[in-house]
């Protein structure tokens, strides 16, 4: 394949990277928007946001399966063709003002949104060359996702404006928007060549007999830090989602009473936090081992979490925000809240060092300990629809205690849980 033709490739990937998490930030306003228009609790009010993430344990092996058979240019425009009705079912919840329809649009989101990072992540990594160059690409893409993940619900706040107003169809721009990249990415992505490595080289030697599908997830799970590695990967999407999606609640709840514009500019803080933080992680990635960045930034994200928690709810301080307006400005927030959002740059490194850590010595099980990854992405939806149910019932501040929970196993596995106890294999 030509440099033009990788070059083209690429852009095409950036854009994916960008659109999962456009399309998995839209989650987070629309919780603002289905507490107004339903008279959803705050459980409920992740209900979207579960379904979906719930759509990664159903799809993430699946789409491996798919992937190895298929290749990446038919899995991405599968995947592609699922984002586009997905966001259509979505955008017909607004028409037909039915709560079910939008929990089966985000559902349908998420089978998508699991195909293009099965996709994404090893195509850039081919596309690269593999080693330094297909890691840097990777943290590029990375990047990208974060500054889509920024925009969304700084855009979506915009839209709806007072929160206790908000119908979905008040984000049916963000919704048109994101339908017409996955058009226009259908379209170049099919007239596109895409390299096939595996698939030329499973035709090169047909003879070779891949091991079974159970016999591999069997060997993967056999090895204990692997097992700790993927249930704190479950626990950290759950962290990643919960801290901003929480805080957007609490931010535009009675109690607060922040507009849903700023509210999404404090939260599109927090994301914009996280590309700070993979930018930094990855210029220091070579010289710091992952087991030192997980401890290092394990034990300050409890840190803030607490100091969140603890510091008085009635001291505001200034805080920059876009208002209703569009213009700049200071705008008075939660103290709490800032440290909260601090905690972007201790979750943006964390899901490449949990992989690092969890996958050393896997050898041959490392491509099906990939697809299990990505079941475990689940916990994105699970853990803040617990931390929903426990703000429900305590508030939003107590309900942080389900996060420093899981932040503290995730310090336990940094600590023991992710010395692996076999030996290697090949």
């Amino acid at each position: 394949m030509n440099k033009k033709g990788n070059v083209l490739a690429i852009v095409i990937m950036f854009f994916l990277f960008a659109m999962i998490s456009f399309v998995t930030g839209l989650q987070n306003p629309m919780g603002i928007i289905v507490k107004a228009q339903f008279g959803a609790s705050n459980a409920m009010s992740q209900l979207g946001n579960l379904a979906n993430f719930i759509a990664y344990a159903f799809m993430g092996l699946p789409a491996g399966l798919i992937l190895k058979k298929y290749g990446y240019k038919v899995t991405s425009l599968i995947a592609v063709a699922v984002g586009f009705i997905g966001v259509g079912i979505s955008f017909l919840s607004g028409v037909a003002e039915s709560f079910g329809v939008y929990l089966a649009g985000a559902f349908v989101s998420g089978f998508s949104m699991c195909m293009l990072n099965t996709v994404v992540n090893p195509m850039l990594n081919t596309l690269g060359g593999g080693g330094n160059k297909g890691n840097q690409l990777i943290q590029l893409g990375g990047s990208m996702n974060s500054l889509a993940a920024t925009i969304v619900p700084i855009l979506v706040g915009y839209l709806i404006g007072e929160a206790a107003s908000a119908t979905i169809s008040d984000a049916n721009p963000a919704l048109f928007i994101a339908m017409a990249i996955f058009a226009l990415a259908f379209i170049i992505i099919f007239f596109s060549h895409i390299p096939e490595p595996e698939l030329e080289a499973a035709k090169a030697n047909p003879q070779v007999k891949a091991e079974g599908t159970l016999q591999s997830i069997k060997g993967a799970l056999s090895y204990r830090h692997f097992v700790f590695g993927i249930i704190a990967i479950f626990v950290y999407v759950g962290v990643e989602v919960g801290i901003p999606n929480i805080a957007n609640l609490y931010m535009t709840s009675p109690e607060v009473g922040i507009t849903a514009g700023v509210a999404g500019t404090v939260v599109g803080m927090y994301w914009l936090l996280m590309l700070v933080g993979r930018l930094v992680g990855g210029a220091i990635g070579g010289k710091v081992s992952s087991r030192a960045m997980m401890i290092t930034v394990s034990s300050v994200a409890i840190c803030f979490l607490l100091l969140g928690m603890f510091l008085p709810e009635g001291k505001m301080v200034a805080f920059p925000a876009v208002t209703s307006d569009l213009s700049f400005s200071l705008v008075d927030i939660p103290v709490g809240v800032v440290f909260f959002v601090l905690c972007g740059l201790c979750t943006s490194v964390m899901w490449g060092s949990i992989f690092n850590l969890a996958v050393e010595g896997l050898g041959k099980y490392t491509s099906i300990a990939s697809g299990l990854f990505m079941v475990m992405v689940c916990g994105g939806g699970v853990l803040p629809y617990i931390q929903g149910a426990v703000a429900d019932a305590f508030g939003y501040i107590d309900s942080y205690w389900v996060l420093v929970i899981a932040v503290a196993y995730m310090l336990f596995f940094a600590l023991f849980g992710s010395r692996p106890a076999k030996k290697a294999v090949k």
